[in-house]
């Protein structure tokens, strides 16, 4: 059943034709029936997405609309806004998932028996799920305070079958073993009359589950939700998470009191017998976490909505464990309200130390003996109005290790963050010990995200080597367990870089050295590369043809990319478009169908104004296809792909396929030309634009050489472990 109120943006309608906004603007100028706007504004119009639909089909520019496409429009487009449809749809999951028949029997009839019939199948969902507040008709009053907790991440990991329950898995019983006073659940009842505006799109969410599984569909809305609304969210990478997680330990009871859209809980949840409880002051995300963690695990589930710090909703929980990324460098962070809360037990936080806040916090929810891992900003570890707490959290042992990660690792990303590693310390430590360590060395370059392989096993091995028995081995450059005695001076300052040995200075030597052997191989190849003497010609008159002409014609096919997809491959971004790097991005997890490349293919970057197009080679070949790119696949037997890319990059073809806004260029691929040559003469140019693409790569790799051995003779001279003659 199609709802005739879902209404859809021109982006949308592109996307439900597979063409690029600048074509939905033509059919408007150019089509008199196409529909009229029913919403939105002026400058971003909406339109009904029955109309739409129609008129595509009736031009032929669309057969069907598919069913992942309708009910994202339909979610996108809910009255209501899409957090409550997405809420509702997770809800309607959750049902399906846990008792599929239950919905069969609820969805036969009309929208208004549904709407009437779905809250009383969902409260028997609802109470054993997530306790019996959460099946109450109405939502608590919260309120919600200005400073917004929303550290998460969008990649969803791996996800099992939705066909049956584990064997010998039970659903949770709705007693918690460690009680907690939840005054504000994350989820409430909806009620029929809520539920009714949203009836046509659960039953088309509940089509596409029958498709895809409860839970891979709602990965998939809601990691187009958080994609559709990145600036909204503070994202916690899935490597990042699994680290932290695995630094805890294994835990029965997990807590993250700023729990976002729940990638920490996700991390850590590993069996069934779990309690996991979540926190966050932004409503939708409390609500969607605590469906989240429903729909992927059979743990129980305690959600709520608040600022955990100034109104706990789980003052009597001690967690086996406490995973946060908190908010960072929030004045507001209830200050003047908690001069006195008990929770202050290593003494009370400077208004500018919100973070400090949030480690005592985590230690007053812990057990004894319960570890907890925030992210940090680096300042934590050093400013002075934080010293005097960093000191008695060293002198007691709760602070048992500082991590300095690499940059990239965590928003922002131009930071490298810290990880703080706690044990509530069950009695004081006879003679006490920090490990720190600094993992900076394996950051990737530019925009490219850290070599999380390395970064784990380093700093995983560190963090076992020391709760070993005996005396901890330093590794010069990385790890050192340091007596808390030498740290408590007037600045008591825990950044890891101003505490650890330098790399000995054989092995900062040797690399220098094959660096710059590396670099002299490197600039010889660039000599040989470098094109000959440029030969003057009148200029050519060819005939032209568009590239969008090509695709109508089938000499090659047209993709752009995706949001999302079920394989985890290597994601080519259009920063490694850009400057030539191997694929490095990653895309939601999501039953999409990812685009992939193959040898040969043409790569073109959307945005930026760049001249800028990659043929896939072989080591490329099989990634996928990243946003802002459009890819070409030539017909072998029409259009040489060197010859297609070269032409590609002249900058007048450029400038008159872009269009310009205030603050970006967008190129339209299909407008961008080609002269018509035979197959043997496009050969000749494709060989001299392979050529100068080799000599172009050449230039960047001795580039990056030498800005590497440049810093490392500068830090070998400064450090003493490189002699000056």
């Amino acid at each position: 059943m199609q709802d005739n109120a879902t209404e859809v943006t021109a982006a949308g309608i592109a996307r439900l034709a597979g063409v690029g906004r600048a074509a939905v603007s033509n059919w408007r100028r150019r089509h008199a029936d196409f529909p009229r706007p029913v919403g939105g504004t002026e400058t971003s119009p909406s339109f009904a997405l029955a109309e739409v639909e129609s008129w595509l089909r009736k031009q032929g520019k669309l057969a069907e609309v598919p069913l992942r496409e309708r009910v994202w429009q339909q979610l996108s487009g809910h009255p209501e806004g899409p957090v409550t449809a997405l809420t509702h749809a997770g809800c309607l999951l959750l049902l399906i998932h846990d008792r599929p028949t239950v919905w069969l029997e609820v969805s036969a009839g009309s929208d208004e028996r549904l709407s009437e019939m779905l809250p009383g199948a969902l409260r028997e969902v609802f109470t054993p799920r997530f306790g019996p507040e959460s099946a109450m008709n109405t939502a608590p009053a919260v309120n919600t305070p200005d400073a917004v907790n929303t550290a998460d991440v969008v990649n969803p990991a791996p996800l099992a079958s939705d066909a049956h329950t584990p064997s010998g898995v039970h659903t949770p019983s709705a007693v918690n073993t460690h009680p907690a006073v939840n005054t504000h659940p994350a989820l409430h009842l909806p009620t029929g009359p809520e539920l009714l505006p949203s009836a046509p799109l659960l039953r088309g969410v509940a089509e596409l589950a029958a498709e895809l599984g409860a839970r891979q569909t709602f990965e998939f809305l809601l990691g187009r939700h958080l994609d559709a609304n990145p600036r909204q969210y503070t994202l916690t990478p899935a490597d990042l998470a699994a680290l932290m997680a695995d630094l805890a330990g294994p835990a029965r009871t997990v807590l993250d009191p700023a729990c976002g859209t729940g990638a920490l809980l996700r991390a850590a949840a590993t069996r069934p017998d779990q309690e996991l409880h979540a926190q966050d002051s932004a409503p939708e995300l409390a609500a969607l976490t605590t469906l989240r963690l429903a729909l992927q695990t059979w743990s129980t589930v305690r959600g709520a909505v608040g600022d955990s710090l100034r109104a706990d909703a789980h003052p009597r929980l001690r967690a086996d464990a406490v995973l946060c990324h908190p908010p960072f460098n929030e004045r507001n962070w209830g200050h003047d309200e908690l001069a006195y809360d008990p929770r202050w037990e290593y003494g009370f936080p400077a208004r500018t130390e919100s973070e400090l806040a949030w480690v005592q916090h985590a230690l007053a929810r812990l057990k004894d003996g319960g570890a907890g891992v925030l992210l940090m900003p680096p300042a934590a570890a050093s400013r002075r109005s934080g010293r005097r707490i960093r000191a008695d959290l060293l002198r007691r042992g709760a602070l048992r290790a500082v991590i300095a990660l690499p940059v990239g690792a965590a928003p922002p990303y131009n930071i490298p963050l810290h990880l703080w590693v706690l044990r509530r310390p069950e009695k004081a430590p006879a003679q006490p010990e920090v490990l720190l360590v600094d993992v900076g060395q394996f950051a990737g370059e530019g925009r490219d995200g850290p070599d999380w392989r390395a970064v784990r096993e380093a700093v995983l091995d560190a963090w076992q080597a020391f709760g070993r028995p005996g005396r901890f081995a330093e590794r010069p450059g990385l790890a050192r367990a340091l007596p808390v005695i030498e740290l408590l001076d007037d600045d008591v300052d825990l950044a890891p870089a101003r505490h650890l040995p330098p790399p000995t200075a054989a092995d900062g030597a040797e690399q220098l050295t094959a660096v710059r052997e590396h670099l002299g191989e490197t600039l010889r190849l660039t000599a040989d590369l470098t094109p000959p003497r440029a030969d003057a010609a009148q200029p050519a008159r060819w005939p032209l043809i568009t590239i969008g002409e090509l695709a109508r014609g089938g000499a090659l096919m047209l993709r752009t990319g995706g949001n999302g997809g079920h394989a985890r491959v290597p994601v080519l971004t259009d920063h490694d478009v850009l400057f030539g790097a191997d694929p490095s991005g990653t895309l939601p997890e999501s039953e999409e169908e990812a685009v992939l490349t193959e040898p040969g293919d043409v790569v073109v970057p959307v945005l930026g104004g760049g001249s800028v197009a990659r043929v896939i080679d072989a080591t490329t070949g099989g990634a996928a296809l990243g946003r802002n790119l459009v890819l070409l696949r030539p017909d072998p037997a029409a259009l040489d792909p060197w010859f297609l890319a070269g032409f590609l990059r002249g900058t007048a073809n450029n400038r008159q396929a872009s269009s310009y806004a205030s603050t970006a260029t967008r190129l339209d691929v299909r407008r961008l030309q080609l002269p018509r040559l035979p197959l043997d003469e496009q050969r000749r140019y494709g060989e001299r634009f392979r050529v100068l693409d080799e000599f172009e790569r050449a230039l960047r790799h001795a580039g990056r050489l030498g800005e590497q051995l440049v810093r490392g003779m500068y830090d070998g001279l400064t450090d003493g472990t490189v002699a000056p003659d």
